[in-house]
């Protein structure tokens, strides 16, 4: 059912947002857990209060989404 809402949300923006949109879908939905997908997006929501995101701000966003990871 979310994913119909999401498609006909979808049809109705502008093309650019509606690729912003899909690439945040993707990325958020590769996480494992719903915890995990809560706590990026809160933390990319709190990041981006200000309108802009520093380096560490986007390091922890990039950890915090399994993009980042140190050494094994």
């Amino acid at each position: 059912m979310v994913e119909a809402m999401i498609k006909l949300l979808l049809k109705f923006l502008p093309e650019d947002k509606r690729a912003m949109l899909e690439l945040a879908v993707r990325i958020v939905s590769s996480l494992d857990t719903p915890e995990e997908r809560w706590a990026a997006v809160n933390y990319a929501q709190e990041a981006l209060k200000d309108g802009k995101m520093s380096v560490s701000e986007w390091a922890q966003l990039g950890s915090a989404l399994g993009i980042l990871k140190g050494k094994h």
